[in-house]
């Protein structure tokens, strides 16, 4: 998937991945031109966490919980993939469907202060045989995109990728999220069972991640994606589904993490929302309703299990 040295290491920025020149709107985007390493940690059967802002992120769950392994982590950045020929920023429609596309701006007292152009990063947590990535899921090149993400993983030594996303269900925001789990191959279903997850059935719009699950084993690594259910009923960042889930890929990953101070948000965010809910009588009788459904479904799923 691109050109390494004879001896299997990564060959470096200057000569593996140069920096983006030589393609052309319309064109389909090479790794060379779009993959930027700038450095090139060699590991040992590694996972590699993944994370993208857009479908798949609702409560950020997924940019939040690996971005929060980053800071935790102090996991250091390693390479890029350039955005530019992979997102659509003037999209034709209403307010409402072009602003999902167009590049975030802020202006203060009439001065420009910042455009955030799409990023996609790699980082590397070196003693913990980790990488993490945190992107925004591409409207264009699927192919060349994910060829870039392999590609490194290959160079690097990553055994395994992991997805974390998440999706609006019916989840009371008072319980923990639900996990589900797909893995590119039956074989790994038991191993992650072992963490409480439960097996997926879906039908409908596809996700990027999903389209990687199809090539995981044709670039020879195993692949598995983890899907929180959170309340459907809530807008805006969920500290709480944040922390579980942050908790449980711990525990996937074997890493020592101190989450006291995602605890503390998860809990005051909680006591805001449950405060603001109690407000609404028609919402609060609904939550009740759903925490009912929820543990009346772990009392079914205990006593099939004893």
């Amino acid at each position: 998937m691109g050109r390494r040295a004879s001896h299997g290491k990564c060959l470096g920025r200057k000569h593996c991945c140069p920096r983006a020149v030589g393609y052309n709107v319309g064109m389909t985007p090479n790794v060379s031109d779009t993959l930027q390493i700038h450095r090139c940690p060699k590991l040992d059967k590694s996972t590699l966490v993944l994370a993208f802002s857009g479908w798949m992120d609702g409560g950020d769950v997924s940019t939040g919980t690996v971005r929060r392994l980053v800071h935790l982590l102090d996991a250091q950045p390693i390479a890029d993939i350039d955005p530019e020929p992979f997102y659509i920023y003037n999209f034709p429609g209403s307010m409402e469907i072009t602003a999902l596309f167009r590049p975030h701006i802020e202006i203060i007292d009439g001065v420009i202060k910042s455009f955030d152009m799409p990023t996609n990063t790699f980082y590397s947590h070196d003693s913990g045989n980790l990488l993490l990535f945190i992107g925004k899921e591409p409207n264009l090149y699927w192919r060349s995109f994910g060829e870039c993400i392999f590609h490194l993983a290959d160079e690097v030594g990553v055994e395994r990728i992991l997805f974390v996303g998440s999706f609006g269900g019916s989840v009371p925001h008072t319980r923990e999220p639900r996990l589900f789990v797909t893995c590119s191959d039956a074989k790994l279903l038991p191993n992650m069972e072992k963490y409480g997850v439960r097996r997926s059935g879906y039908e409908g719009p596809g996700s990027f991640t999903s389209y990687l699950m199809t090539q995981a084993r044709p670039a020879g690594v195993d692949m598995v994606s983890l899907v929180a259910e959170i309340p459907g009923y809530l807008q805006g960042t969920n500290p709480l589904s944040i922390e579980a889930v942050t908790r449980r890929l711990a525990k996937i990953l074997k890493l020592p993490l101190d989450l006291d101070s995602l605890r503390t948000a998860s809990t005051d965010w909680e006591m805001r929302v449950s405060t603001a809910i109690e407000e609404n009588d028609e919402l609060a009788r609904n939550v009740r309703e759903l925490e009912e459904e929820y543990d009346n479904e772990l009392l079914e799923l205990d006593a099939a299990d004893s």
